[in-house]
């Protein structure tokens, strides 16, 4: 029997007046993918209108939707309705997987991979890859490990299969079983791709062993696969927290030789190298570099020169920064932050209030951090 709730949802829906269409149904069910039943009942009463068949992606949206709120079993109802049209595909076993596997039902994930034929869609590559993609990125690294070595021999891996193996052990971190993936990827002879390389790199950076990132991407074809701005931006970055700024140095211009060139990324990491050693001249001939260049500087190009500034003490210097900031780009949280904590460190309340007030005229949302840092300072300011 209908729930009053639902009855009053139907009724709405009639008395609307409302002619549905594929677009239109996958607007509302994508606004209200959030609302879980109330996705569900839209779904259900737009089924029933006259003229009217469900696309492929209005079931996809409200698996998402059911599976969002553990409504498992009626995922599975809906699912068995898209077999019924003949629309179920990979894609859809895809987003069950990712689903289960973010609410760590890791068992659920893999049954939902191997009842795939029952559905009459053979699993195949890209499901095998949606699998350990699932898995992996909910950090099940280990179980995706088991389930790869124990089908590599039933689907032929491609460099998709080693790189989210490869990104897993990097995020778990374990970088001896990451070494291992990569090794057994060429040696298997799979081509690493441009993915794969920048994921290795970023391995390696966050181990620690920038020399070994840099001969891994010494040894990249430039033929074949070209080492991109997000790698050397890893490696600048790299040689920055290591204090090594003649490396960083040697890194940006060893990219710019090459022919590559550095989008803001790189700028950014180059910045963080130079205030990390103090040599702010530096950094402000990198932004007039990128100024000349036509790279528009982030709020995370200033993050890291304000914090820089702030954490020498420089705190004149630091606000014209901030000003020079917000005629170029928006500040974000952390930049609010930052200059409202500067100044109540400073006991300059008023100044503090005038970036809180600024903050407001941008309309933009402080995060709980800002509205603790005020409130703090305000609070011992009676």
């Amino acid at each position: 029997m209908m729930s009053s709730s639902a009855a009053t949802l139907d009724t709405a829906l009639v008395q609307s007046g409302v002619r549905v269409s594929e677009q239109i149904v996958e607007d509302v069910l994508k606004k209200f993918e959030n609302a879980g039943m109330v996705a569900y009942r839209f779904f259900d009463w737009a089924e029933k209108q006259r003229h009217y068949t469900h696309s492929v992606r209005a079931f996809h949206t409200v698996i998402e939707s059911l599976a969002k709120i553990r409504q498992y079993q009626l995922m599975w109802e809906v699912l068995k309705a898209m077999k019924s049209k003949g629309m179920v595909n990979v894609e859809t076993f895809c987003i069950i997987m990712r689903k289960y596997a973010r609410a760590q039902k890791v068992e659920e994930a893999v049954y939902t991979f191997n009842i795939m034929d029952k559905y009459d869609v053979p699993p195949n590559l890209a499901a095998f890859n949606g699998l350990l993609s699932a898995l992996c990125k909910s950090k099940n690294v280990r179980k995706a490990q088991e389930i790869f070595d124990g089908m590599k021999d039933r689907f032929v891996p491609d460099s998709k299969t080693y790189s989210i193996l490869l990104e897993g052990w990097g995020k778990d971190p374990n970088l001896p079983k990451a070494r291992e993936i990569f090794r057994e990827m060429v040696g298997n002879g799979c081509r690493p791709d441009i993915v794969t390389y920048g994921i290795m790199v970023d391995v390696l950076c966050k181990a620690g062993r920038v020399d070994e990132a840099l001969g891994i991407v010494n040894e990249m074809d430039s033929a074949v696969c070209k080492p991109t701005p997000f790698i050397y931006s890893v490696l600048v970055h790299t040689y920055g927290i290591e204090n090594r700024i003649e490396d960083a140095v040697n890194t940006f211009l060893e990219m710019e030789n090459n022919g590559i060139v550095a989008d803001v990324a790189v700028y950014n990491a180059l910045i963080g190298a130079f205030c990390k050693v103090n040599r702010l001249k530096n950094v402000y001939r990198v932004l007039n570099e990128m100024d000349c260049k036509g790279v528009v500087p982030n709020s995370r190009t200033f993050n890291i020169i304000l914090s820089s500034l702030i954490g020498r003490g420089e705190t004149d210097e630091a606000y014209r920064v901030f000003r020079r900031m917000i005629k170029v780009c928006e500040p974000d949280a952390d930049t609010y932050t930052m200059m409202i904590k500067m100044f109540c460190e400073r006991d300059e309340l008023e100044r503090a209030l005038k970036v809180w007030k600024y903050m407001k005229l941008k309309r933009f949302m402080p995060s709980m951090h800002t509205f603790q840092v005020l409130i703090k300072w305000t609070l011992q300011e009676g």
